[in-house]
């Protein structure tokens, strides 16, 4: 059976770094100061960030049913099956949108929806994991199962330099963000089960990044131990705007913990960045098959 591994560009993989295989990304829809932009369509990094500093009104959405409806029909052409890995239930309806669809006459078992419950760095392991269990002849059932079953073995944990961001999305009040801006804290976020919740508050980033740093070697000791010692752990970093930001990090990191290797450093999906704007560094460990 020939399958197709789909994902959303909340995953953080551009199409083109993965032309050519049987892994596609749906751009997700953003509407800035009123109209619409793709991801890495007509929306690319820097032009978000522009416009989100420059004070725009963004908003985040998922993609249609018409435009997931079509891309699955584009894909299904020259695929059998696609196994389809949306953003995490947790932060979207698109799980449930997508499952809706998928039970529809023109893509009843073909299509096969998974519910991974993760975002950004974790979410494209798991768009990796997918790819490697389809390439070895897995079924359909056997993939979802599997990212299913290790939806929870991630976490994220992220630096925020402006709560200005965070109160303008809602996540915080105005009155927390006044206070906060005054004390000078950055607070670290940590994503877990696809949720965003608050982990630590701290008065500088050199302390934020003390912090990411005991978080994850305290994750690396205890929950990942297994993943760690088997070579199944994918350590990754994220930044936004500034990818300075993202390779100093790693450094730091692999210093602090001479037995990590980092995998990758990539700008964090633009999701995540609306809520908590440019300059911020983020830390991901996810279980890899």
């Amino acid at each position: 059976m020939k399958i197709a591994i789909t994902t959303d560009s909340n995953s953080g993989i551009h199409p083109r770094d993965v032309e050519g295989s049987n892994i596609f990304v749906l751009p997700m829809p953003f509407l800035i100061d009123g109209e619409e932009f793709f991801e890495n369509v007509n929306l690319l990094q820097e032009d978000f960030f522009e416009k989100q500093i420059s004070g725009a009104e963004i908003l985040t959405s998922q993609p249609n049913i018409y435009a997931l409806e079509n891309f699955w029909k584009d894909v299904l052409t020259e695929y059998d099956c696609l196994v389809h890995i949306p953003m995490s239930s947790a932060l979207s309806a698109s799980v449930e949108t997508a499952r809706s669809l998928a039970l529809g006459d023109d893509f009843n078992g073909k299509v096969f929806v998974a519910d991974n419950r993760r975002i950004s760095l974790s979410q494209k392991q798991s768009v990796y994991d997918a790819q490697k269990l389809a390439n070895e002849g897995k079924e359909p059932t056997e993939i979802v199962e599997y990212l299913e079953k290790t939806a929870t073995e991630n976490s994220i944990y992220i630096m925020v330099p402006d709560l200005k961001y965070l109160k303008k999305g809602g996540r915080i009040t105005k009155t927390a963000a006044m206070i906060g801006t005054i004390l000078k804290i950055k607070p670290v976020l940590q994503i877990q089960g696809g949720k965003l919740d608050s982990f630590a508050k701290v008065m500088n980033i050199k302390k934020a990044k003390e912090v990411m740093i005991s978080a994850i070697k305290k994750d690396i000791e205890t929950r990942f131990s297994e993943q760690e010692q088997k070579g199944h752990l994918n350590v990754s970093v994220a930044y936004t705007f500034d990818k300075t930001l993202g390779e100093d990090f790693k450094k730091e990191i692999e210093i602090a913990l001479p037995n990590v290797k980092v995998i990758w450093v990539d700008p964090l999906s633009l999701s995540v960045s609306c809520h908590i704007g440019p300059n911020a560094i983020a830390v991901a460990l996810s279980s890899m098959y």
